[in-house]
């Protein structure tokens, strides 16, 4: 359960609750069968459970976000490999097999096969995660859905797009979605905690905070991520656009000097 409180916050009581009653009703599918608690046979009791009885089902190529939270998944009984993954390792640990530490999605990856066709030895070849881990990929899934959305109407469009755009000095305007932007930068800024060398992560903040015209900030992540960064010619491109940027700051507080967060100020 703390992995859980971890990934959504403060979550509430009904929301455990369900993942509870999911649990007690795989145990009583176990209890049924007179069998035992071996992996494969929990993992086949969860099945009937979760896609017979309660008729959850998979997505493959989603793009609603509601398919990237825990709560909304257990509400709408669709979701990602990956959250899929996650409830088996809840629901697993409550009946006392700490096993599933896995959050790669293979054993839920297949929406026909659900994760039946797994045996003793291909649960050992699975990859084994800590919280942390899938707390970071729960986060890093959350910033490439909803930078999807924001840029819905360019599709196709990479954060890092303006930096190639350096021989035109001008803003890059392209129509996003505010609400996304932010959610998707809400995200970073988490993932960060967990990752702070990360300069892929701090450059991409960079980028969307850039997006929302908030070039300080924009101006300030980009300079830590190229001084974490190994590519040689990467920090040339950054330090070049950060150049830009400095002008973009300036030409924003010439045009809103009063109500520009990023102001300039004279001693």
């Amino acid at each position: 359960m703390g992995m859980i409180a971890k990934l959504q916050g403060n979550v509430k009581d009904s929301r455990l609750n369900r993942l509870d009653a999911i649990s007690k009703e795989v145990e009583a599918e176990l209890v049924s069968r007179d069998i035992g608690r071996h992996s494969v046979q929990v993992l086949e009791a969860v099945n009937t459970v979760l896609f017979d009885l309660r008729g959850f089902k998979r997505t493959s190529i989603p793009l609603d976000p509601k398919y990237f939270y825990l709560h909304s998944v257990l509400n709408c009984r669709c979701g990602t490999a990956f959250l899929f993954s996650v409830i088996y390792i809840e629901v697993c640990q409550r009946l006392g097999q700490s096993l599933f530490g896995i959050v790669n999605g293979r054993c839920v990856d297949d929406p026909r096969s659900m994760a039946s066709d797994l045996t003793a030895k291909s649960l050992q070849d699975l990859d084994i995660a800590t919280n942390r881990d899938i707390i970071g990929i729960a986060l890093a899934n959350l910033i490439r859905v909803h930078w999807r959305l924001a840029s819905r109407s360019s599709p196709g469009l990479m954060l890092t797009s303006p930096i190639s755009q350096l021989n035109k000095i001008r803003k890059y305007d392209i129509p996003l979605r505010p609400q996304d932007l932010r959610l998707a930068i809400a995200a970073a800024e988490r993932l960060l905690i967990l990752e702070p060398h990360n300069w892929k992560l701090r450059r991409d903040l960079g980028m969307m905070l850039y997006h929302i015209k908030q070039y300080g900030e924009a101006i300030q992540e980009l300079s830590i991520s190229m001084a974490f960064a190994s590519d040689e010619e990467e920090v040339k491109v950054m330090k070049l656009f950060v150049e830009k940027l400095h002008l973009l700051r300036l030409i924003s507080t010439l045009e809103s000097p009063v109500n520009g967060s990023d102001r300039l100020t004279v001693p």
